[in-house]
């Protein structure tokens, strides 16, 4: 089982500079961010070699939130090798996630 890495504002540019990531914003206080993270779990299990997947606590790491200006939670920052290719907010099923991840695989 592959885990979701945790990444911070120190470790967040080294963590995504290569290949495909899906960074998750969320916070602990955040209904639909707990409705996220069992989906970026399964996927991050599913995709595991094809993509890496980290989630970043907003509330720790502002500093990269307010970088990326991820104004509501959950967003779901994708980069491909260390550039932003798209940026997903709000609560996406399985399906919808690996539609938007496909071109990019």
């Amino acid at each position: 089982m592959m885990a979701v890495a945790v990444t911070t504002d120190k470790t967040f540019e080294a963590d995504t500079a290569k290949g495909l990531s899906v960074t998750d914003f969320w916070a602990t206080w955040c209904g639909p961010c707990r409705m996220q993270s069992p989906v970026v779990e399964k996927l991050s299990d599913e995709l595991a070699g094809k993509v890496k997947f980290t989630k970043l606590d907003v509330d720790r790491n502002q500093e990269t939130a307010a970088k990326f200006q991820v104004m509501s939670i959950p967003t779901l920052l994708v980069k491909k090798d260390g550039k932003v290719v798209d940026t997903i907010v709000g609560y996406h099923s399985r399906e919808q996630l690996l539609q938007i991840l496909q071109p990019y695989m």
